[in-house]
């Protein structure tokens, strides 16, 4: 039971670990690989499968096995593996909103437009539009009231 409770608390908190990730480092630092996600699909134009956003990805995948790694061959460590659990399902979520629903990288979600895969795709759209909040993915919160600003990733 302490391992479901870790798993789902680490899964919850991914939320906002991953909207201040989204703000501060691939709105900041990594602006530069995180520029081609934003980039302006032509119409008639698909999105790409692959671009260089998808190194964040792929090292949140690194971390989340090393946590399981760790916690799988180090004694005290064992906690890692529930976190590294619920944080991999939290990828998975994630992964299936945003890449596979909202800018539909494998074509699984052609006739079914669930209403609220279609809010939150929504939401991600409106940040691409803007460039500002919301960060998050899968609970997506923008102020309220808040002018939308200017993409720094567009200029």
């Amino acid at each position: 039971m302490r391992s479901l409770l870790i798993a789902a608390g680490s899964f919850a908190a991914m939320e906002p670990i991953t909207a201040l990730t989204h703000r501060v480092v691939m709105h900041g630092i990594g602006r530069d690989l995180h520029r081609s996600h934003h980039r302006r699909v032509r119409p008639g134009e698909r999105e790409r499968r692959w671009e260089a956003n998808d190194v964040f990805p792929a090292v949140f995948a690194v971390i989340a096995m090393v946590g399981l790694a760790v916690g799988f061959n180090v004694d005290g460590w064992g906690f890692l593996v529930p976190v590294a659990v619920g944080v991999t399902c939290y990828g998975a979520a994630y992964a299936l909103v945003h890449d596979l629903y909202t800018h539909h990288r494998l074509p699984l979600f052609v006739r079914r437009r669930p209403a609220l895969l279609e809010r939150l795709a929504a939401k991600h759209q409106e940040h691409h539009r803007h460039g500002g909040a919301p960060y998050g993915m899968l609970v997506p919160v923008s102020a309220r009231g808040s002018r939308p600003s200017h993409d720094p990733l567009d200029a």
